[in-house]
């Protein structure tokens, strides 16, 4: 006969410095259990003197102590990193993998992509499934278009929601650049360039309704949070790192070199020689060049016995292959946590701070017949010089470059204070403050110097200001009870927030400036910008002055009236200016409630409500409730041994969209009438209408069925998973134009149709080798989506397509029945006998049964580390798509090469009269279908002695964009140049796109 006797355990937990609170401690083998407090002490009675014990907490290795008939166990653990990699942050909190009910992918530091990375989402382009990620160009800093399971709205934002340290952003453009300043507009910079990919912990992506509900009316296109480094460790560390990286053009166009020009345009019946300068001039080679990037960053971080810190430096100088073009970044941050109080009291500080500088060569999205840089490379002929001052009746590239200047500067500061308080055990309160600030300048001007650019430099050149300030400012206060009672654990949340946004700029342009020198056409207009912003009342108020000095109203030239000279040291003949201001504010109620049962049983209800300044008031509040279900299977007795995890997710919600421009839902003021101020400046009293008032207006909505099943074999030495959802948006927001003349220009309505995404997610991670000296693992995802509009009675056209003869043209139409973004063109069907094109099926648009939106993507990557070597590489695909080759359309032609421009090399004697119309038509949609390796990473780890004044000391070689398989006959497939119309964004058009780099960076990381 035997028996335990029961007693009571007592201990504390650190982690070799400083306690820990919250540490699970559980009797192995039953469902008694404790945590640590604040101080990471803890008391467990009815303990047997021949139990286990079993210490885990987030980010540490788990231990089990056997008792061993004592009453006192102080523990030390031990940071885990793979135990980090299966945290999962959520909304307002993080949770095991294993204990996460929704749809959520985690990558951090570690999984990374590698190389030369301009903004946070390239870290993660095409390690998860169901995510999309899509730069727009090749350029440095440029944006990017990111989608979680698909498209879901016709006009608002389709982007996810990022929440950087508990801070969400608002998701507006805060570059300055990208108006119009004469020759066309230019997509805006990615307004995630201000974070240093370098300070980044770790990724989630956010996919389902169940995951995404507790962020309500901003969750609806899923959510990606943020999670920089901190300061904890057991010891006090110093790290510096460098690349240093050398792109090249990845792809060039096969344009006709001088006799293969003289030869063809010769074939046209004309004759070349009045216009045989004697060159031969390769223009890509001029207008693109080897950039050299560099990148360094600098950080110490330590640990304190009531906190950690962690304090860093960034700089990052990509200069961009066409000249011109770069974008230089300095950031710097720090993140502190510390404790009061006997650890009772949690405080948290993560702030940063950033100055991006921009430099754009003179590349647009909407140039017409008279092109931008790269539309007047493509034209221009091999037999003209390079001089930049030679002109002959087509823009010189090497003109344009000199006689332009495109800068911008921005600024940022992100932080975010946090408290908590732990009021009672098990129940703590915590108040979240952010504050977001940007400030952007950009400065543009193109000398008079330049020739064939007319609507760009009337008069003596051009100049245009953009300035943009933007404010977000959050408050959130939430209260969260976690209890563990015999077999079940529940963890409440509820909570509060407001944040408002603040937007305002002005715009400014001028002509006819004294001095033609760009940079000082720029400074001579931003120093009378005071003047012109005293003068300017509100949005859409817009005077000038014409070149004897007399003011214009130009809103309403039917008034004529004798007013002031322009202000004095203006050094310009024409100005007219804008300003805008604009205040939005959301404010939410959110609850969630995880019940776990038996370790095996995980329920988890979410509701959030919000409301919003951007809806009418009938409909100011959405209301977004979320259920899930996740049972773990793996732990039944029915499941085999070999079967290391295996559980089923089953989830259900409601989430909104908000994303119109601000206040438009009302009516919003322009000045209609004429006056003096007291100052003598233009003062313009009045005020009329530009949109509807629509009361009505609401959310939009989009409801999602999430089923989902992880798995993993052999202790998930093999795992992965699979998802298959269903996503409805309804109550689309849509932005109907009125007819004109009508007393206002448009109304915001919600559309009676619905889009669907529907599709099915698959990953799975193999660590094929694993020994001590060998390890080799390979990764692979995949996911398909059907997307779908439905019950939309009507036609919308989007889809701009530019070029000499496609005034008005467009190849893109909304419609039901059919999905976002279909094609609606003419059947090509060749050339008759004249050259003239064929339509099988008459001159007319129709429905071609293909869309811009890929139908799967795929993500491949593997890593080896045998002794001190690892090597890594990457591989992402998208398929099942189709691109519209604008840039063939416009250039690449007969007609073109009949009218004296280039063109390439399979224009000659494909069949087409030089009197031919190139129509929009199937003739240059094209299949975007490709594989790329993205990076490819060889590294050396170098062994160091315990003496060592190094800790860690690596060196490594990274390859960015090696190869790409692809049909598609232009620079990339990957590309979309902004080309919407009638206010609906488009996918899949390509036209003078920046064009993309393949580079190769040699890395250096030191740990001291």
């Amino acid at each position: 006969m035997s028996f335990s006797q029961a007693q009571t355990v007592t201990g504390t937990v650190t982690d070799g410095q400083m306690p820990l609170p919250g540490v699970n401690i559980l009797v192995q083998g039953t469902a008694n259990g404790t945590t640590t407090d604040f101080d990471g002490r803890y008391t467990l009675q009815d303990v047997p003197d021949d139990a286990v014990l079993v210490y885990s907490f987030l980010g540490f290795a788990e231990q089990q102590i056997p008792v061993n008939g004592r009453s006192t166990i102080n523990v030390v653990l031990e940071e885990d990193a793979a135990a980090l990699s299966e945290v999962v942050v959520i909304g307002y909190g993080s949770v095991q993998r294993r204990d996460a009910t929704g749809a959520v992918s985690t990558v951090s530091t570690e999984d990374f992509n590698r190389g030369v990375v301009g903004s946070p989402e390239e870290l993660i382009q095409g390690r998860t499934a169901g995510l999309q990620v899509t730069t727009t160009s090749g350029e440095p800093g440029s944006g990017v278009n990111i989608r979680i399971r698909g498209t879901t709205s016709v006009r608002g934002g389709n982007d996810p929601l990022f929440v950087v340290d508990g801070v969400p952003l608002s998701g507006d453009d805060v570059s300055a650049g990208g108006s119009n300043a004469g020759f066309g507009d230019s997509s805006p910079k990615n307004p995630l360039n201000f974070l240093n990919p370098q300070d980044i912990e770790s990724m989630s992506v956010l996919k389902d309704a169940s995951a995404t509900a507790i962020y309500g009316s901003r969750g609806a296109n899923g959510v990606v949070i943020i999670t920089t480094k901190s300061g904890r460790g057991d010891q006090a560390r110093l790290n510096y790192s460098t690349n240093l990286g050398v792109a090249t053009p990845a792809n060039r166009y096969d344009l006709l070199n001088r006799e293969e020009w003289l030869e063809a345009y010769a074939g046209t019946g004309q004759d070349p020689t009045p216009i045989d300068y004697g060159a031969d001039t390769d223009w890509q080679d001029e207008i693109t060049r080897t950039a050299f990037t560099q990148e360094h960053n600098l950080s110490f971080s330590d640990s304190y016995n009531q906190g950690n810190y962690r304090i860093s430096a960034g700089y990052s100088d990509l200069m961009g292959i066409v000249e011109n073009s770069a974008m230089e970044r300095l950031t710097g941050r720090l993140n502190i946590n510390h404790r009061l109080f006997n650890d009772r009291l949690n405080l948290g500080l993560q702030t940063s701070i950033s100055r991006v500088n921009d430099e754009r060569a003179p590349i647009t999205n909407n140039a017409g017949s008279e092109g931008d840089l790269l539309g007047a490379t493509y034209m221009a002929t091999p037999v003209t010089p390079a001089d930049p001052d030679f002109y002959e009746g087509q823009i010189n590239p090497n003109g344009l470059l000199k006689y332009t200047l495109d800068e911008t500067e921005t600024d940022r500061f992100l932080i975010n204070f946090s408290t908590e308080y732990e009021i009672l055990e098990g129940f703590s309160a915590r108040v979240n403050l952010g504050y977001d600030k940007s400030e952007s300048f950009r400065g543009f001007g193109i000398s008079g110097d330049v020739q064939g650019i007319q609507s760009a430099v009337p008069g003596n050149g051009r100049s245009q200001i953009n300035e943009i300030e933007s404010t977000n400012q959050l408050l959130e206060a939430t209260l969260n009870y976690e209890k563990m009672f015999g077999d079940s654990k529940i963890d409440a949340l509820v909570g509060y927030s407001y944040q408002e946004f603040d937007r305002e700029g002005i715009n400014v342009t001028g002509w006819g400036f004294e001095n033609m020198d760009m940079a000082t056409m720029i400074e001579d207009l931003d120093n009378s910008r005071q003047t012109i912003e005293g003068a300017i009342q509100g949005s859409y108020q817009q005077y000038g002055y014409d070149q004897n000095g007399l003011f214009v109203n130009r809103l309403f030239p039917e008034i004529t009236t004798d007013q002031p000279s322009a202000p004095s040291g203006l050094n310009v003949n024409a100005v007219t200016g804008d300003n805008f201001h604009t205040t939005d504010e959301l404010q939410s109620f959110f609850g969630r409630v995880n019940y776990t049962l038996a370790e095996k049983y995980l329920f988890t209800a979410t509701l959030r409500a919000d409301g919003s300044t951007r809806f009418g008031g009938n409909n100011q509040y959405g209301y977004f409730p979320s259920g899930a279900f996740a049972w773990q299977m793996g732990d039944e007795n029915f499941v085999p041994e070999t079967v290391s995890t295996l559980k089923l997710r089953l989830g259900y919600g409601v989430t909104g969209n908000q994303e119109i421009p601000y206040n438009l839902y009302t009516a919003r003021e322009r000045f209609s009438g004429i006056g003096i101020s007291d100052a003598g400046l233009v003062n313009v009293p009045g005020t009329g209408q530009v949109t509807f008032r629509n009361e009505d207006l609401k959310w939009e909505t989009t409801t999602q069925t999430n089923i989902g099943l992880d798995f993993g074999f052999m202790e998930d030495r093999l795992s992965g998973s699979l998802d298959v959802y269903h996503k409805k948006t309804t109550d689309l927001l849509f932005q109907t134009f009125s007819a004109q003349p009508a007393a206002q220009d448009f109304v915001w309505e919600n559309l009676d149709a619905s889009v669907i995404n529907k599709g099915v997610e698959f990953s799975l991670d193999y660590n094929i080798f694993q020994e001590e000296d060998f390890y080799w693992n390979l990764g692979f995802n995949i996911s398909y989506n059907d997307n779908m509009v439905e019950d939309f009675e009507g036609t919308v056209q989007t889809g701009a397509i530019n070029g000499q003869g496609l005034t008005n043209a467009y190849a893109q139409l909304l419609a039901g029945g059919q999905p976002l973004f279909s094609y609606y063109l003419r059947e090509f069907g060749g050339f008759d006998e004249n050259g003239q094109t064929i339509y099988p099926n008459g001159d007319v648009q129709t429905f071609v049964g293909k869309s811009a939106l890929p139908t799967t993507n795929l993500g491949i990557s593997t890593r080896v580390e045998y002794h001190n070597w690892d090597l890594s590489a990457f591989l992402t695909g998208q398929f099942g798509f189709y691109v519209y080759n604008n840039t063939e359309n416009a250039f690449f032609t007969a007609g073109a090469l009949n009218s004296g421009a280039n063109v390439t090399e399979n224009v000659v004697g494909n069949g087409e009269g030089v009197g031919n119309a190139p129509d929009v038509s199937t003739r240059f949609l094209e299949k975007g279908d490709f594989l790329r390796l993205q990076n490819a990473t060889l590294g050396y780890n170098f062994s160091l002695s315990e003496d060592s004044f190094l800790n860690s000391l690596r060196l490594s070689l990274t390859g960015q964009n090696l190869f790409l398989i692809t049909d598609y006959s232009g620079l990339d497939p990957e590309v979309n140049t902004d080309k919407s119309l009638n206010g609906i964004p488009t996918a899949g058009i390509e036209y003078t796109s920046y064009p993309r780099a393949r580079t190769v960076t040699f890395g250096l990381n030191v740990t001291f």
